[in-house]
């Protein structure tokens, strides 16, 4: 199922669903702009969450791909589906809460997606 709208009225600009919303897409063009696959590849590597090396590598610099994966999709279908859900829900959220609650909100909820993505993938290492 996938929604087109809600039924919620929002009494305030959802300025960090806004700003989230462009922030991903403009990464996500970046990367469609890049030269070649080899470049792409590199970009995605230097900025991608891999679970392996955040315990086994550099923390300071693994500590940072732990949100800027949150700004990577796999293709325009992820970021598609990703942003709509993100518009339809982020916008009530963020008046119900407020602009800086939300932001704290979106970005506990991406480090606990990284998280239990490092758990789940640990879980299926050591199977």
């Amino acid at each position: 199922m996938i929604p087109l709208h809600d039924d919620n009225p929002t009494e305030t600009t959802p300025f960090f669903t806004i700003a989230l919303i462009a922030g991903n897409i403009l990464v996500f063009v970046y990367e469609l702009t890049l030269p070649t696959l080899a470049s792409a590849q590199q970009f995605v590597m230097s900025f991608a969450m891999i679970p392996g090396e955040i315990v086994s590598a550099d923390i300071r610099r693994e500590a940072v791909t732990l949100f800027t994966s949150m700004f990577l999709h796999a293709g325009i279908m992820h970021l598609a589906g990703n942003m709509i859900y993100l518009w339809i829900f982020g916008n009530n959220i963020e008046d119900a809460v407020g602009h800086i609650k939300f932001l704290i909100f979106y970005l506990l909820c991406g480090l606990a997606a990284t998280f239990a993505e490092s758990i789940s993938m640990a879980a299926v290492a050591y199977t």
